[in-house]
């Protein structure tokens, strides 16, 4: 559970593995490997591992917000880049 949130750029996540739900604002619907998921600007989202093993992921803002290069493991880590 990546917990609910909204950018002010378009987001484009494509499943590496994994199983989860992708939720944006408030429709349901089932992600898996090999999947991606365009999340429109200003659309609440959120994506949650409903599968046995990790869900991974990776995104791309457009315009970018992270400096070229930009990895975070965790969403542990996305906060403390981010300053919560």
């Amino acid at each position: 559970d990546i917990g609910e949130e909204t950018h002010d750029v378009d987001q484009i996540l494509v499943v590496v593995s994994g199983e989860g739900e992708a939720v944006l604002d408030g429709e349901r619907s089932q992600i898996s490997a090999q999947r991606a998921i365009v999340v429109p600007a200003g659309t609440q989202h959120n994506f949650i591992n409903t599968g046995q093993r990790a869900l991974k992921l990776w995104t791309v803002y457009s315009p970018p917000e992270e400096a070229p290069g930009t990895l975070h493991r965790t969403r542990a880590e996305a906060q403390a880049a981010e300053g919560h």
